[in-house]
């Protein structure tokens, strides 16, 4: 099938020396642990910016996807394929459309990391929030679905899944202030006072508790993939921040798409586009899941999301100052976290 939203992110390529799978390795490996796997197979690695190398397997029959941890020395909790390959088999139970998850190895010894393995998803994933190369009616029906999908997630009990040990309930945003107010001191590399006054001001201002529910972490149109027949969500992607959480604080961060692309902040150029715009959107979110959320509470929700990303951006400065990361985006990156913590004190003072 033809992709119909063309990137330089989507594709395969031939895989990287470091990334490197011998097929024939992995074959019977593959043939043992699947029940209707039939070689020959053929690998490919996948263009984008996954932290987790991730394959195409294709067969005269059937393709797959194999996601494993990168070679080298690694953060304890990064890279954890063991929870996305426990989440997807779990959403496997519902009506959240993942791909069918096949299996988990453990053993470093096939491959020289973990991984796993789950059903290839045929479609397109877009890079750009306000679909450039769409068309009006692709637009609105990408956006419903994305909007439907997230509240599909968000209805899901984990319990009922087998997720209640997924990570801890309750007092999720009050966590996340605490942990993302260390990360950004730790890593504070200027004074903001915008930023500082998000830090005393969110912990007595959180918004009222939500039902625990699982939360994707980074939900956006980069992380689905969208079938190019019907413009429905076909899959979520990448789940290595999925824990459990506040549905809502997830949703708000998703929606800072809008903020983010600068043509979507302008409710015009959404108007043009056929995209809804950001009012429209959440508006849409509550109709589509049983969450009622004022104005004031939404302003907390975006100030707390934008204070998150503020830190996160804040963080990347950090690194470059100790040496830890490459240096051509600094400045980039602080004018973001000045720009976010301003945002998001001004949506908080409102």
């Amino acid at each position: 099938m033809i992709k119909k939203f063309e990137s330089d992110f989507n594709g395969t390529k031939e895989m990287a020396e470091k990334h490197f799978i011998d097929s024939d390795i992995l074959t019977p490996y593959l043939r043992e642990h699947i029940s209707d796997f039939e070689g020959p197979l053929t690998i490919e690695e996948f263009v984008g910016g996954q932290s987790n190398p991730t394959y195409f397997l294709k067969t005269n029959t059937k393709s797959y996807v194999l996601r494993k941890k990168p070679p080298g020395m690694l953060l304890k909790t990064a890279h954890a394929v063991d929870r996305e390959f426990k989440v997807i088999s779990a959403l496997n139970k519902t009506n959240v459309p993942v791909p069918k998850a096949y299996l988990h190895c453990k053993d470093d010894s096939i491959l020289g990391t973990e991984f796993f393995v789950m059903e290839y998803i045929e479609g397109s994933v877009i890079w750009e929030s306000h679909i450039p190369h769409g068309t009006k009616n692709d637009r609105f029906e990408i956006y419903s679905s994305m909007n439907k999908t997230i509240s599909k997630l968000h209805a899901v009990d984990p319990s009922s899944i087998g997720l209640e040990d997924f990570g801890k309930p309750g007092n999720y945003v009050a966590r996340q202030v605490s942990r993302w107010t260390k990360q950004y001191r730790d890593s504070e590399t200027t004074d903001i006072p915008s930023m500082n006054n998000l830090i005393d001001w969110l912990p007595n201002n959180l918004p009222s508790e939500k039902p625990t529910r699982l939360v994707h972490g980074d939900f956006s149109l980069s992380n689905v993939i969208i079938n190019n027949e019907n413009n429905e969500v076909a899959s979520i992607l990448d789940w290595e921040l999925s824990t459990l959480g506040d549905p809502v604080a997830d949703f708000s961060y998703h929606c800072l798409q809008y903020f983010m692309n600068p043509i979507l902040t302008d409710e015009n150029k959404c108007e043009e586009l056929n995209i809804p715009n950001l009012k429209e959107y959440v508006a849409l979110y509550m109709k589509n899941s049983e969450f009622d959320i004022s104005d004031d509470e939404w302003n907390t929700y975006m100030g707390f999301s934008m204070f998150k990303l503020a830190a996160i951006c804040q963080g990347i400065t950090g690194r470059v100052r100790d040496g830890t990361a490459a240096g051509k985006d600094a400045e980039k990156f602080m004018d973001q976290t000045i720009g976010l913590s301003n945002f998001g004190w001004t949506l908080i003072q409102q």
